[in-house]
């Protein structure tokens, strides 16, 4: 007599496990995330694991044992995408590129799978989403029609799976991984089960044949891959590709790498004929900047190993009378309120009842405190309605107390906006054992405290600060 199968209700928003359904899920506080999940009993025997197709582990070895070499990479065509990734492609690796729709994620594997098909092996492009000759249309666009690129329309991740253990592949796509269903899981495709289950069965392929697997994710309204956190921690790399629909540029971000460094970015303009490499982020990103306009500061950020200048624009509404909106577009909303209310309480700008709108130009993402500097002088130029010199460039990390503090690859930044021309660079002061390198790259401009930089830079009209 065969028992009654048991369920379980997994939040398909933080992985939570629970015995009954509920609207709200009591670990994470979300609606509507928990879906029914059938318990497979766990059998721990060889023989089923053989027939999930898990093979027996190599036999332990020493940690000093100097044979093994670096995995191999393959070429991606394309620099940028070879930056992020960490030198190219690694050989049976899983990775994971998400990114809003529309923004191009499709685009950029097709154009990856070309190169791949062209210079290394067959490529198995398995789409779930699009038709083949939906697909076979992208292609020819992008000038993708190669003999060596296959195009298999399939949802059914066993099926692919057999698929790529069955071919000789040198590199295979997934779009998407939302699109793909188990047949072992009940739940509808795109479901936290069916994405952690189909994600572990190309995990497990990759690892057994050698063949680099890339997954397409889809994001969630809050910009995160879709599907549970486990996806993440499953695979080797996670890409995002990120940008606005109505701006031709795309920046390429790993947010994870086991084979290679992290925040790594990877600049594209998307156009007719696909996406082109820019191999001068810094001048593209100034290119339309305003002169004479208060309110614009050049920042010098660092991402990955590459120093990158973007334009910090801002706008301060007039008093009104009530509490005063705040719009924050390609930073941190709460690293920018810290700085607002740092500027009202300690260098007296009056904020609370003003508006005030800030963004980073060119539809780019920073993340980090060196920016705080930039968006203060930015905030107060606005205020003030003074813009500050066309030559001069700002970083460096606040402090509650209105403290400028110090911030790492500080030279970088000097030596990147000195190159374009910025050669005033309003900093905190540099540790001693770098002073010597930062000799000759423009007039740098120390600053301690975040009312000498408003003081002099925008009152006075002048740059002169403390030099330390």
């Amino acid at each position: 007599m065969t028992g009654k199968v048991k369920t379980q209700y997994v939040c398909e928003s933080c992985g939570s496990i629970q015995s009954r359904w509920v609207g709200k899920c009591p670990a994470c506080g979300e609606w509507n995330t928990l879906t029914e999940q059938a318990v497979s009993p766990v059998v721990p025997d060889r023989k089923r694991m053989a027939e999930q197709g898990w093979n027996a582990a190599p036999p332990p070895r020493p940690i000093t044992d100097g044979s093994a070499e670096p995995p191999p990479r393959l070429g991606s065509g394309l620099e940028e995408f070879d930056r992020v990734c960490g030198g190219g492609i690694v050989a049976g690796s899983l990775m994971l590129i998400g990114g809003d729709p529309g923004i191009g994620k499709s685009t950029l594997m097709m154009q990856v799978s070309r190169h791949v098909a062209r210079s290394a092996g067959a490529v198995l492009y398995v789409s779930g989403e699009e038709s083949f000759e939906q697909s076979r249309l992208r292609a020819r666009r992008l000038n993708a029609l190669e003999p060596r690129l296959f195009l298999y329309n399939e949802t059914l991740a066993e099926v692919a799976a057999e698929e790529l253990r069955r071919g000789q592949y040198a590199f295979a796509v997934i779009d998407s991984i939302q699109s793909m269903q188990s047949a072992g899981v009940t739940s509808v495709p795109g479901s936290m089960g069916q994405v952690r289950e189909c994600a572990s069965t190309f995990l497990r392929v990759a690892k057994e044949s050698g063949v680099p697997v890339a997954m397409i994710g889809h994001v969630t309204k809050d910009g995160v891959i879709a599907g549970p956190r486990l996806l993440e921690h499953l695979v080797d790399t996670v890409l995002y590709f990120e940008g606005e629909s109505r701006h031709a540029l795309r920046v390429l971000r790993a947010v994870k790498n086991r084979f290679g460094p992290t925040n790594e970015v990877g600049v594209f303009e998307m156009t007719d004929g696909g996406l082109v490499e820019v191999e001068n982020p810094s001048a593209v990103f100034l290119e339309e900047r305003p002169a004479g306009a208060s309110g614009s500061v050049v920042f010098p950020a660092v991402e990955g190993s590459r120093p990158v200048l973007v334009e910090v624009q801002a706008l301060a509404g007039e008093p009104h009378g009530g509490p005063g909106r705040r719009t924050v577009t390609g930073l941190n909303s709460g690293r920018v309120a810290l700085t607002l209310a740092v500027l009202e309480k300690r260098a007296g700008i009056r904020l609370a009842d003003r508006d005030v709108y800030v963004n980073v130009a060119g539809g780019v993402r920073i993340d980090e405190p060196a920016a705080d500097l930039a968006v203060a002088l930015a905030v107060a130029s606005s205020c003030l309605d003074r813009p500050v010199p066309e030559n001069l460039a700002a970083f460096g990390e606040l402090g509650l107390a209105g403290e400028v503090r110090g911030v790492e690859s500080a030279v970088e930044r000097m030596a990147e906006a000195a190159k374009f021309g910025f050669d005033i660079c309003v900093c905190p002061p540099l540790p001693k054992n770098r002073k010597k390198q930062a000799a000759g790259l423009g007039r740098p401009r120390t600053v301690t405290r975040l009312t000498e930089a408003i003081q002099n830079l925008l009152e006075n009209g002048c740059v002169e600060t403390n030099r330390k």
